[in-house]
């Protein structure tokens, strides 16, 4: 995918870029991790494939054959092989470099590196492709860190003992507003005007219940439907805050999860 079109890829992994499962570090909705690496919001989606050239640079090749990449990701997560190849004529963009940060490398090539700049009209590559810096606490880490308490939902709740009530009145007693208060209120907007697709999204749960991920200017929320609420902000470096139910919060989630974006259920 380098200067030689005909250079293989060694496929190292892939995942999804559509409006129901896309790489929360990139971006609070799905049109924002689109704009990250330059592609347009298509309303299906693509496939994103990681891999390295026979020379090692690192390549990202965006598919529109969603469908191919969702299998092979199912199968490689069963343990299974797949040979993830996508159609030349599927291929919506081949852009150097990675914009996740990878521990695999293929065998065989030299180490993973950028591309050498190609001459286009003189002005080389227009950009590579990198992770998003999650060093420091921002909105990147603030994301992944909502991400992984979805994936280990049972851990984080067996952490906490929340009140049955949650504030989330307009405001304070003071006239205030608190953190909490202000997100909860935010989210509510997403039921009186849609979000960008992608703010929010359901996954299945166990049960009946959904877990919930929504996003915001400086805000992460992950929930189960059934359940209570944790939020992040990005002006509380590395806090975890629960909500409880409370009388408001059961009728917030179950309208969030009826505006979000899903994949099939147990994808």
């Amino acid at each position: 995918m380098g200067a030689d079109e005909d250079d293989a890829l060694y496929v190292l992994t892939a995942v999804l870029l559509t409006p129901a499962r896309f790489p929360a570090v990139l971006g609070d909705d799905y049109p924002e991790a689109c704009a990250a690496l330059g592609l347009e919001p298509y309303a299906e989606g693509y496939g994103l494939v990681f891999g390295q050239d026979g020379d090692g640079a690192r390549w990202t090749v965006a598919t529109d054959d969603v469908t191919l990449v969702a299998c092979a990701i199912a199968a490689w997560d069963c343990g299974m092989e797949y040979d993830l190849s996508p159609d030349d004529r599927t291929v919506a963009a081949a852009l150097p470099g990675w914009p996740l940060t990878l521990a695999v490398s293929a065998p065989g090539v030299p180490s993973p590196h950028d591309p050498p700049p190609e001459a286009k009209d003189g002005t080389g590559w227009a950009r590579v492709l990198v992770p998003p810096d999650t060093e420091a606490w921002g909105p990147a880490q603030r994301r992944l860190g909502a991400d992984e308490i979805a994936a280990q939902w049972s851990a984080w709740r067996g952490q906490v003992e929340v009140e049955p009530s949650a504030p989330s009145g307009p405001g304070g007693g003071d006239g205030g507003e608190t953190p909490v208060r202000r997100v909860l209120r935010e989210l509510a907007g997403y039921l009186e005007e849609p979000p960008p697709p992608g703010r929010v999204r359901s996954a299945f749960a166990s049960g009946e219940a959904r877990v919930l991920r929504a996003d915001g200017p400086g805000w992460s929320m992950v929930a189960r439907t059934d359940d209570i609420a944790f939020l992040l902000l990005d002006d509380e470096p590395g806090e975890v805050t629960p909500v409880g139910r409370g009388p408001e919060l059961p009728g917030l989630l179950a309208g969030l999860d009826a505006i979000a974006a899903r994949p099939a259920d147990g994808a």
